[in-house]
């Protein structure tokens, strides 16, 4: 299973946030390319940047912060936040990601996300955020209806390469992984998916590694890895 560090922007700066609140947050580098080199050091392969002004504006903001690091931390890089134009999604190519993700757009613009997922075939991830099962939309400030494991079948059929799975009320706040509600959106596709959202300890890393069976492929670890619970290193060798 691959552990994913999460570098989320803000403002220019590295930083977790509290479930999602964009006033709650902890600034742990002041340059995310710093964050980048330091968890290549410790063995990352794969990282996942979020530009959190992005998400809330709907459009790129940090897209010279995120070009230095595919330029500069040797590392493969997945992108998202305010990616919900072809043109955004092209230029975030562009600057060397490996792939990106759509959020809030694979909700609201079904017809994008095809069209996205034709044109960069393999490059297109949806990342769906939910809060009690239901989907969560445009910098989380939105609930919606929508069921989470409905969306991910929808946008299976629409041609994304994979989902990336997030628990609004886990994250940030290192109360554990909801496998569960994990385990039934890798059920309901069968496209490959991410988790992401409440790693606390080790043990969280312990219980995702039976679903990989269930097509779990890999897990984002964010404020667990800032705050010291555990190494990296130790994460790497015990989901390998």
């Amino acid at each position: 299973m691959l552990i994913i560090p999460a570098i989320d922007i803000k403002d220019g700066r590295c930083v977790r946030l509290f479930q999602g609140e964009m006033d709650k947050e902890t600034v742990y580098f002041d340059k995310p390319l710093d964050a980048a080199r330091h968890w290549a050091q410790q063995g990352a392969t794969f990282i996942h940047i979020v530009d959190l002004n992005g998400a809330v504006e709907g459009r790129p903001v940090h897209t010279r912060e995120v070009a230095m690091i595919c330029q500069e931390a040797g590392l493969s890089v997945e992108l998202g936040g305010g990616l919900r134009t072809i043109e955004a999604v092209e230029v975030a190519l562009q600057l060397g990601v490996s792939r990106v993700v759509i959020g809030t757009a694979a909700y609201d613009n079904a017809e994008f996300l095809r069209t996205s997922c034709k044109r960069f075939p393999q490059k297109i991830v949806v990342g769906i955020d939910a809060r009690n099962g239901k989907v969560a939309v445009k910098g989380w400030k939105e609930t919606t209806s929508m069921n989470a494991v409905d969306l991910a079948k929808r946008c299976e059929a629409d041609g994304a390469s994979r989902i990336i799975y997030t628990d609004i009320s886990r994250d940030g706040t290192r109360e554990g992984v909801n496998v569960e509600e994990t385990r039934k959106i890798a059920r309901a596709v069968k496209i490959p998916v991410i988790a992401s959202g409440g790693v606390a300890t080790l043990d969280d890393i312990r219980a995702l590694r039976p679903l990989e069976m269930e097509g779990v492929e890999g897990v984002i670890v964010g404020r667990a890895l800032y705050a010291g619970s555990f190494t990296l290193t130790d994460a790497v060798s015990l989901a390998a």
